[in-house]
């Protein structure tokens, strides 16, 4: 059985995700936090390199193109929220 690199990015892919949702809901990750979407935006990006130079299928690659665009929002939003608070306290100080 010979597995190549893309199929193994394909893996870890789906582990990423799935563990990203298993902490999650275990309550060790939030939802909102960086790790959570760097694991998803990780995780859709392995599932995308499989299905470009693997076996290649529409409707999964725009389900994890979305999931990938759904985590850099959620990361540009948290790194906002963030940035503005930041900007609150100063402002208080």
């Amino acid at each position: 059985m010979n597995i190549l690199w893309h199929d193994w990015a394909g893996y870890l892919g789906v582990v990423l995700v799935l563990l990203a949702f298993l902490l999650l809901q275990a309550r060790k990750l939030h939802g909102n936090g960086l790790v959570y979407q760097l694991m998803n935006v990780l995780g859709a990006l392995g599932v995308m390199l499989s299905l470009l130079f693997g076996s290649f299928n529409a409707s999964a690659f725009v389900m994890q193109l979305a999931w990938m665009v759904i985590g850099i929002y959620g990361i540009a939003n948290s790194a906002r929220v963030r940035r503005e608070l930041r900007d609150v306290e100063r402002r208080i100080t």
